[in-house]
This record gives structure tokens, C-alpha cells and sequence, in this order.
């Protein structure tokens, strides 16, 4: 369809300023945040529905004309997601973003897609109630993290983006509108269309609305930061955590050379470096955790009621201080983990300017010690600078494979002449160690474009096969976010 007729039907759709056509206004949808240049592509056009029914009627009208349609929400992800690999129609949520009810007798809020996740925090917890995924970004939209399951640091206690949606309103690839689920908590009506369109990254339908529980918010809460002198004792204590009844909000594993290039970007301190006014454990009295030797850290959130928060975080540090933590931190008030948990928000902005690409391997939480073990036997081998951090408790490691050279058993903070050419091997070596030990390509970013390649790694011939008939038989044509996990 020629760009002008399709520019003329959409405008009918939508009116003339939901529809954007203009090279250089479309080069910013062009890409995620993905930091290579090599997946970017423009859409033929760009337009900004008002709600499902013209979202409905785009796709009736891409049905009849084959053109691929693109739905995109924040622009947040890592993989290339919302990338219009194939032109076409892209289409913005800029529009669909109220939150339509809060139902606080039901704890359940109904939003519509393109709300982004701040918006949806401030609005719940004004009215007394918390939404426990943080999945990272707060401008990501409710389409895009219900579209890739997406998780966070919270996952270790309350599970992915997954747990918490009840209901969704979609918009299949022909123009049928149909709305699955609702607001209670078990179903085993049918077969489940609310998991299968969770996760599918919008190749098979277009989230519009959802419906999505919520629970009370903790009373208080609790930071530790615990510092340790190898890897291996940092994250081998997590397993002990786990399994001893002291379940915390989030488990985070944190390298000292991302928190000292943090510390150059932001020209700020990593904040327990001044103890005070933290509590404080060690097994020997005195301070010690920020001394010269620190490789590792943990950075561990408790919530529940007071007393016992007390009681967790205690045995918390008893563990760690048994496990080789050179001291526990313990931040209570809001100001400090405040300080702490901004400065953790800024390492991938501090590392993006030279990161090639951020990992999303997952691995059973008894692997994780020995994945990341092995990842720096790459580094140290390739010398290519690999800091991993995430989210230890649920065995999700990302490895952010940078420009920086590595030598002498630390990142030298200079771009690496051969990084293009040593970026590929080290990839598929890291791929290669987490199929070994029973993981999997993605825990939370999905596969897009970027990750793909390696679906057949993880996944048998049989599984990709079921997956790409219900693609065929929900979407014949292909038009709707083409060339994405396959």
C-alpha cells in the first residue's frame, strides 16, 4: 500500500494528529535500548490509537493490505522487542494511559496499556496498596512488561510481572477484540490464554488493557549491603539464605568494578562507603567493608513488620558474617536505602556508553556461583571487561559485555581495539556455560530480535515447533510483530 493511501486510512482511523510520517519524527522509533546501531529500522509510519477499537481497526485494514504492524510501549527493552524489523505500522500507546479503576475491595487495579510503571506505583500506593514487580525502567509501559514476563529484584519474593495479571484485554492480529481472565485469583476454565499471551512479546496479540492484583504494602523495610572478598563466598551465602526461612524482598549481586565506574559517571560515593548512619555487623567489631579487596557485594531488602524485620535482617547478617562477609550494613531509615538503591539504578546508565550488550541469562540459583565463575575465566581470557551483576536469588545473571579491555584482574576503563571481533566469541562461550548448567537464554528481557539465535540452544525442535504453530494459526499472515523469537 503506497504511503500515502495507508497515511489517508489511518488518518480516517485516528485522525491526522495520532499519525506520524515524518523521517526524522520516526527515526526515534526506530530502536529499543538495545546499544548497537546494527537492529535499528524505521517504520513506514507511526500511529497513536485512542483505544482498542481503532487498534482493532488498524489491523483489520494490515490484514487486508499485508503490512506488518509493530505495537510499542516504553521503548525500554534490552532486545530489540519493539523494533519494526519489517516497516510498516507502528503502533504508540501514548493515548491508552489511565488507570481506569482501583478496586481496593478486590486489591486489583485496571489500567490500560501504555500507563508507564511510575504512574501506576504513585497512583496504588496513594491509595494504600503496593505492586510488587520492578522490573527496572519506570517509564516501561503495562503492555510492554506484561509482553515479556517481565521481573526485577522483587521476583525473589513475590514472583514476575506474571503473578500479579488476572486479566487482559487483547486485540488479535485480525481485529478481534476479545478480553481474558478477570478480577479473581483461580481459574481452570480452559485452556489458559491469559499465560499464553503473557510472555509472547506481541507476536500474538495486542495488549490493550489489564487487569492486575495488588497486595498491602510492607510496613517497613530494611537495606543490607554486605561487602565480601571473593565472588564465590558472596554469591554461594544466597542458597543458604533461601533455604533457612529468611525469604527476603530482594537478593542482589553487585561487583566492585561496575560500583566504581558508577562512582566516576555519577561523581558520588557507593554510599555505605561512609558507614554512618547505618547499623552495622562484623565479626571482628570494627568497620571494614569498604577496605581495598571488596570483589563482591550483596545487596539484600527485607520487608514485613517491624519485629520481624529485626528478626530477618539479624539472621541475614549472622549468615553472611558465616559465610566470609567481611561486615554487614544495615541501612532502616528511608533516607540511606534511598541513596543506596539510586545509586544501584544508575550502573546500567553509567555502563551503557560502552556496553556492546547486556545478558539475560537465568540458571538454577545453585549455578549462579559457578556460571559467573566461569564467566570471568572468559574475561580474564579474552581480556574483555564482563561485570555481572542481577538478581541472585532468582539465579538471573546479567553480564554486560563492554568495550573495556581487562588486564591485570581489572577493567582498565579503555575502549578494546578488537572488541568486535572478540564480542562474538565471548558471547556464545557465556551461552554455551549457562546451557550446561540448565538455564535459559532470557529470565526477563524476552528474545526479540538480539537473543533469537540462540532460542534453538535452549529450546528442543518440538517446543519451537508448538510455538511457531500457534503463531501460524493465531496470526496466518504474519503481520504482527514479524521476524521476533524465531
Amino acid at each position: 500500500m503506497a504511503d500515502d493511501k495507508l497515511i489517508k486510512a489511518l488518518q480516517d482511523i485516528v485522525g491526522a494528529k495520532g499519525v506520524i510520517s515524518e523521517k526524522d519524527r520516526l527515526e526515534d522509533y526506530s530502536h529499543d535500548e538495545f546499544s548497537l546501531p546494527t537492529i535499528k529500522n524505521l517504520p513506514q509510519v507511526a500511529v497513536r490509537p485512542n483505544n482498542a477499537d481503532d487498534i482493532s481497526k488498524i489491523l483489520k485494514l494490515a490484514n487486508k493490505e499485508n503490512i506488518p504492524v509493530t505495537p510499542r510501549g516504553g521503548g525500554t527493552g534490552l532486545c530489540g522487542g519493539c523494533v519494526p524489523a519489517k516497516g510498516g505500522i507502528l503502533i504508540l500507546f501514548d493515548n491508552l494511559n489511565k488507570v481506569l479503576e482501583v478496586d481496593k475491595e478486590n486489591l486489583m487495579v485496571v489500567v490500560e496499556a501504555g500507563v508507564i510503571l511510575k504512574d501506576l506505583y504513585a497512583c496504588v500506593e496513594k491509595e494504600g496498596l503496593f505492586f510488587p514487580p520492578h522490573p527496572g525502567d519506570d517509564t516501561a509501559t503495562i503492555g510492554g512488561v506484561v509482553a515479556t514476563n517481565a521481573g526485577g529484584s522483587r521476583a525473589v519474593k513475590h514472583g514476575t510481572v506474571r503473578n500479579f495479571i488476572r486479566g487482559l484485554e487483547v486485540v488479535l492480529p485480525q481485529g478481534d477484540i476479545i478480553n481474558i481472565g478477570g478480577k479473581f485469583i483461580k481459574n481452570s476454565t480452559g485452556f489458559s490464554l491469559l499465560h499464553l499471551l503473557i510472555g509472547s512479546e506481541g507476536t500474538l496479540g495486542i495488549i490493550t488493557k489489564a487487569t492486575i492484583s495488588l497486595v498491602a504494602p510492607p510496613k517497613e523495610t530494611s537495606t543490607l549491603v554486605v561487602p565480601y572478598n571473593t565472588i564465590h563466598d558472596a554469591i554461594k551465602t544466597v542458597p543458604t539464605i533461601m533455604k533457612n526461612n529468611a525469604l527476603p524482598l530482594a537478593i542482589e549481586f553487585i561487583e566492585a568494578d561496575a560500583i566504581e565506574l558508577t562512582e566516576k559517571f555519577t561523581g558520588k560515593d557507593w554510599p555505605v562507603k561512609n558507614a554512618n548512619p547505618v547499623r552495622h555487623y562484623s565479626a571482628n567489631g570494627s568497620a571494614s567493608g569498604v577496605s581495598n579487596g571488596t570483589k563482591e557485594y550483596l545487596l539484600i531488602i527485607v520487608d514485613g513488620e517491624k519485629d520481624e524485620v529485626e528478626r530477618i535482617s539479624e539472621a541475614i547478617a549472622d549468615m553472611c558474617l558465616k559465610n566470609n562477609a567481611k561486615d554487614v550494613f544495615v541501612a532502616d531509615g528511608k533516607t540511606k536505602q534511598k541513596e543506596i538503591l539510586e545509586f544501584r539504578s544508575q550502573m546500567y546508565e553509567a555502563m551503557k556508553p560502552n556496553c556492546i550488550e547486556t545478558l539475560d541469562i537465568v540458571v538454577p540459583i545453585s549455578e549462579v556461583v559457578n556460571h559467573v565463575e566461569v564467566v570471568h575465566k572468559i574475561e580474564k581470557e579474552h581480556k574483555i571487561w564482563l561485570p555481572t551483576y542481577g538478581h541472585a536469588g532468582d539465579g538471573n545473571a546479567h553480564t554486560h559485555i563492554m568495550k573495556f579491555g581487562f588486564k591485570d584482574g581489572r577493567p582498565d576503563f579503555s575502549v578494546k581495539k578488537d572488541w568486535q571481533q572478540v564480542y562474538p566469541v565471548v558471547r556464545d562461550l557465556i551461552h554455551e556455560d549457562a546451557k550446561k548448567r540448565g538455564g535459559m537464554v532470557s529470565g526477563e528481557h524476552g528474545i526479540g530480535l538480539v537473543k533469537k539465535e540462540y532460542l534453538a540452544d535452549f529450546l528442543d525442535e518440538k517446543q519451537i515447533g508448538f510455538m511457531k504453530s500457534i503463531k501460524g494459526i493465531v496470526d496466518p499472515k504474519g503481520i504482527l510483530n514479524p521476524d521476533k523469537i524465531f
